[in-house]
């Protein structure tokens, strides 16, 4: 009794036991993954009193649920708790597609008119009734858009009331005055959202009323942030831009659609080849699919549970309440920005406050392996408090509301069994993420120590790829010793927002290596797209072995940080310098930069950031390869004319001492593949070889076959 069925043809009261339903139709496998659950914890449960009579368990080695094919409808999360704990093992069958919805086809559509345009339209008396209200639709397994303005570009602030541009950092606002002409008193005007991008973070402010005469508007939440476009100094002030979605009369385009949930009717405008009797039209009924939690309090875990092959589509993308932070919420100094009550229109970062559609919590020893989460509309998974070794392998995660992986756990001072790591985070395909919360991460490392996140392949997000720490300063952390390795990250920021990296660090991490990871084609908005990316209070890492290229700003960028080792990296093609050095702490070296190689493409190799020199003892610099193919500006101390430095001058001061200007000999440059030829001048200074034959999902481990 250690193989059990699952199937649409099975019933919930029969054994499990058998894959097929018999032919006197008595007996056969469980229709719900939920009845086979409860099967294997009524074994697992000890007699309800000292007297009843206890048959032994008879569980021996791993029991496992294996799920026939098909798509079975979710009406809640599927619940695992510590009752739940033994080596049981959820599968699909060979071969066969299973897929765990959260979302109701919607059905009954006739062909109507919105707008002057042909589109289809569904009656939705739940959505009428205030009982069912979804932002989020998929068609034929795409997400469809809401209709939103400007449909391409952004409108920009006029004004904020109050302090306007000399508001604080963190002085948030409820409300601004739009340029004459762009917001109007549209039909269900609270039902239409202005999503603000700016800085690192797009807030997302709800519309309670408009004043069109005036311009102002104001919404039932706060922004996180002053509503500047960004902080940057160099930069001419001016507020940020936005756009606004959910407006029915923009409703104009093909693969738009609205719901008009005070009519009770869905709206959706077809392409050309779209048919309505062959298309599918899904909306989401739930927000997680499932919920693997724990004891936390009790120290009683969840153990040794797997889950593989399955595929979890359709959830709601809702802004949960709230958006503060118990560390992001304070600065270096200690000072409280945001208090812990009301709800803000964003998280100060990374989209953290958006939770996973599975979540692990009070969980150890549990995996997720070879499954697809598509079309969702938070984080794909969570790991949170309590956690201890679980596996996120071989996964794809597509089409998400916000980003991939998120980990979390208690911090210095709070209960030890709350904290969280040692897991393994590996193989998995991370793409086309934060579609709805654009400044979520592919992977997402808080509070959390002893990770190896190795060989995934994380591309289209609107921010860093993978971000790893979560302190904003020098305090002491549980964050440390996690390894980042053989990644591929690719294609992110598109230029919408800003501060980002293809790996970004924050706070003192001991023991973190970031190794032979492939990152290119960094966008920002305005400033900051950076290939590898310290930041405030990132020390005592390891950086080594890596290549960045084809980013917008530096390759390797420092700000704020100490006592980290930079070496064997190829730093190329950066758009405005390769390697920076933002803000420096008196009296510690910041990093070290040995044995890499530098190859601009015409500008500078090393430029200062802002309140740092070039000159100044915050880091030292030697054994480097140096190259410009187009320009003779090896150093930049700023952007005056006499601020260019040379190596003469940087030799005088102890820098460079060791280093030459070679052409590196990579076997083509412009093709960007970055082979050391034989005769390389690196290779005889020492430098090691990078092999990236194996960066990225490693064949075969993967859920679906993915091109690199």
């Amino acid at each position: 009794m250690n193989h059990y069925y699952v199937s649409l043809k099975g019933k919930d009261s029969w054994s499990g036991l058998i894959p097929e339903p018999n032919a006197s139709q008595t007996d056969g496998p469980f229709a719900s993954v939920i009845a086979a659950r409860n099967c294997i914890r009524h074994r697992l449960q000890p007699p309800a009193s000292p007297t009843e009579c206890w048959r032994p368990q008879g569980i021996t080695g791993e029991i496992t649920v294996e799920i026939r094919g098909g798509i079975y409808p979710l009406t809640e999360p599927m619940q695992f708790g510590v009752e739940d704990s033994a080596p049981v093992h959820y599968t699909a069958s060979q071969g066969e597609e299973v897929i765990f919805d959260g979302g109701e086809k919607l059905v009954g559509w006739r062909e109507g008119e919105a707008n002057g345009h042909r589109c289809w339209i569904a009656e939705l008396p739940e959505g009428e009734r205030g009982e069912w209200y979804f932002q989020s639709l998929f068609v034929n397994g795409r997400r469809a858009s809401r209709p939103r303005l400007p449909k391409s570009d952004w409108y920009w602030i006029k004004e904020v009331p109050g302090k306007g541009l000399a508001a604080a950092f963190h002085e948030g606002s409820d409300c601004f005055i739009a340029h004459p002409g762009d917001l109007k008193a549209w039909k269900n005007l609270t039902d239409v959202e202005i999503v603000v991008m700016h800085l690192w973070n797009d807030e997302h402010l709800p519309i309670v009323s408009l004043n069109e005469e005036t311009g102002l508007v104001k919404s039932s939440r706060r922004s996180i942030f002053c509503l500047r476009d960004d902080m940057q100094e160099d930069l001419p002030p001016r507020f940020a831009k936005y756009y606004v979605q959910n407006v029915f009369e923009a409703l104009s385009e093909p693969g738009e659609w609205y719901l008009d949930r005070v009519q009770g009717r869905v709206y959706y405008i077809p392409f050309v080849e779209e048919r309505i009797e062959a298309t599918e039209i899904f909306a989401p009924r739930l927000t997680q699919l499932l919920k693997i939690t724990g004891e936390v309090e009790k120290q009683r875990w969840v153990q040794n549970l797997r889950f593989s092959g399955l595929t979890f589509r359709h959830t709601e993308a809702v802004l949960p309440p709230g958006g503060w932070d118990r560390i992001a919420c304070t600065d270096l100094e200690g000072t409280r920005h945001w208090p812990n009550e009301g709800d803000y229109a964003s998280a100060p970062q990374a989209a953290f406050n958006i939770p996973g559609v599975i979540q692990f919590e009070g969980a150890r020893g549990c995996s997720l392996e070879r499954c697809t989460i598509k079309k969702v509309g938070w984080y794909g998974v969570e790991i949170g408090s309590g956690c201890s070794a679980i596996r996120i392998v071989g996964n794809e995660m597509v089409d998400l509301g916000a980003g991939g992986v998120k980990l979390n756990g208690s911090e210095v001072g709070e209960p030890l069994g709350g904290r969280s790591g040692n897991h393994l985070i590996t193989d998995n395909h991370i793409h086309h993420g934060g579609r709805v919360f654009h400044q979520a991460v592919g992977i997402l490392l808080q509070t959390t120590f002893g990770n190896l996140v190795a060989h995934n392949h994380i591309h289209d997000l609107f921010y860093t790829g993978i971000s790893c720490g979560w302190s904003w300063g020098f305090m002491e952390t549980v964050s440390r010793d996690n390894r980042i390795e053989k990644n591929h990250i690719h294609h992110l920021g598109f230029g919408w927002l800003n501060d980002m990296g293809g790996i970004y660090t924050l706070g003192v991490q001991p023991g973190t290596v970031i190794r032979e990871n492939l990152i290119h084609d960094i966008k920002s908005a305005n400033y900051g797209g950076w290939g590898i990316y310290l930041d405030e209070g990132s020390s005592h890492v390891i950086v080594e072995s890596n290549i960045t290229y084809d980013t917008e700003t530096e390759g390797f960028f420092q700000h704020i940080g100490r006592e980290n080792i930079v070496r064997n990296n190829i730093f190329a093609a950066g758009g405005s310098a390769q390697v920076s050095l933002g803000k420096t702490v008196l009296g510690y070296r910041g990093f070290t930069f040995l044995n890499n190689i530098v190859v601009s493409e015409g500008g500078a190799l090393f430029a200062r950031g802002y309140a740092s020199d070039l000159l100044s003892p915050g880091y030292w610099s030697d054994y480097n390869l140096l190259w410009s193919t187009g320009g003779a500006i090896f150093h930049k101390n700023g952007s005056k004319e006499g601020d260019q430095l040379t190596m003469a001058t940087l030799q005088r001061v102890g820098m460079e001492r060791h280093s030459i200007v070679q052409e590196p000999g990579f076997a083509n440059f412009e093709g960007r593949d970055f082979t050391l030829l034989p005769e390389s001048p690196a290779i005889a200074m020492g430098f090691q070889p990078i092999e990236m034959g194996d960066v990225g999902v490693r064949v075969g481990t993967a859920a679906t076959a993915v091109k690199r």
